[in-house]
């Protein structure tokens, strides 16, 4: 005899792996929607405080160095008061984001702005000021469709207009996640299409994402930019991982004797028209040389490479003193299972130096020991400061 079913139930009840797949997909919607709304108030107010920058400047005559200080203390000034994300290569990238952009949006001011200002209560101006705000950011997020992370990635990696044009056209028509524009940038794909006589279907192979370009719902909420913006600490953040293990790298390099003399961290050059940040620089007193070291976070790639020669042709030309030997670069690589760490020395001026090199310097086994240990060290420190900090809620 079959048992009788259930009031409760539906006759026909969707299986719950259906339901559980139907709410995954409507939450993880959800977050991503949520990303692109931060992401679309990001990119226009970023475009309006460079256009802040930019005009200041302007009714100042700008003069040789006057940006830089004007950066440094607006950075300092910022952070101390909203916090992270307002570091002097940070506005350096929302002022070119102006400039690349400059005709994007034109913000003027209605008459009845105009009348309120001049001659009415406080508050009526908040108001219109207000409104006036909240329309200006309406229009620009029609200009800028991409996140603030694409943009960044055009002004920063783009060789020229014509490159920033084609990857930005690309990255829309295609809908190219952050990671497959770093690719396809990487891999210059916009020079690889211009010499090509199939552009087309070079253009057609281009917009096949890769697995490894997909990016999270949670990687769109947490990533380091989207954080800063809202004011927000995640405790899984690479960024602070990344600095973390800097500092961790610093005291280990001073702990192995007198040979290493700390020079300077995040320390900034310009190449061109590109600011760049080399992570640690030491001098070594035995080899009488400068020691590059760039931290990655990411998995190691011939980019890199070619990056840390980019730097130590620029130490060596700007930053070796007479008397010095030639810098030496070291690549530092702590995937979450795996690290790597390699020495730059192309260019030295013989051999027997060469050779002089790696025997005074760190062996790369040592290095990567180093920091697997403090890799693991770090993120289990995280862990436990995460369980407490619930633990603690959990008891309110």
């Amino acid at each position: 005899m079959t048992p009788a079913r259930s009031s409760t139930t539906p006759a026909h009840a969707p299986a719950y792996p259906l339901l559980l797949r139907r709410l995954v997909t409507l939450l993880e919607d959800a977050r991503r929607a949520s990303a692109r709304t931060v992401n679309v108030i990001m990119t226009a107010t970023y475009w309006q405080v460079g256009r802040h920058i930019v005009e200041f400047e302007q009714a100042g005559q700008r003069r040789a160095g006057y940006g830089e200080q004007l950066l440094a203390r607006l950075s300092a000034d910022l952070t101390k008061r909203l916090g992270r994300g307002f570091s002097t290569d940070n506005l350096e990238t929302m002022r070119l984001f102006y400039l690349a952009y400059p005709s994007a949006c034109t913000i003027s001011e209605t008459p009845s702005r105009k009348l309120l200002s001049v001659d009415s209560g406080a508050a009526a101006t908040d108001i219109s000021e207000t409104v006036s705000r909240k329309s200006s950011l309406t229009r620009l997020a029609n200009r800028f469709p991409l996140s603030w992370s694409h943009y960044v990635l055009l002004l920063r990696r783009s060789r020229s207009p014509e490159a920033r044009a084609f990857y930005e056209t690309e990255a829309l028509r295609g809908g190219w996640s952050v990671r497959q524009l770093d690719r396809q940038m990487s891999t210059l794909f916009y020079e690889r299409t211009a010499l090509s006589r199939h552009k087309a279907a070079m253009l057609r192979q281009g917009a096949r994402p890769r697995p490894s370009d997909r990016v999270t719902p949670d990687e769109e909420i947490k990533h380091p930019l989207v954080l800063e913006f809202l004011g927000l600490k995640d405790e899984y953040s690479e960024t602070e991982l990344e600095a973390a293990l800097i500092r961790h790298l610093e005291a280990f390099l001073l702990e192995l004797g007198g040979d290493f003399a700390f020079i300077g961290r995040q320390r900034r050059l310009r190449i061109g028209g590109q600011w760049y940040r080399v992570d640690l620089l030491f001098f070594h007193r035995t080899l009488r040389c400068l020691l590059v070291i760039d931290l990655k976070i990411e998995p190691l790639t011939h980019a890199d490479a070619g990056q840390m020669h980019l730097y130590l042709n620029y130490a060596r030309e700007h930053w070796t003193r007479p008397g010095e030997n030639p810098p030496v670069g070291l690549i530092l690589c702590s995937e979450k299972d795996h690290a790597v760490a390699r020495y730059a020395l192309a260019g030295l001026d013989n051999k027997i130096l060469s050779a002089e090199y790696r025997l005074a310097l760190p062996p790369e086994t040592a290095l990567v020991a180093e920091l697997e240990q403090t890799r693991r060290a770090l993120e289990t420190q995280r862990a436990v400061q995460s369980h407490l900090r619930r633990a603690r809620k959990f008891k309110r």
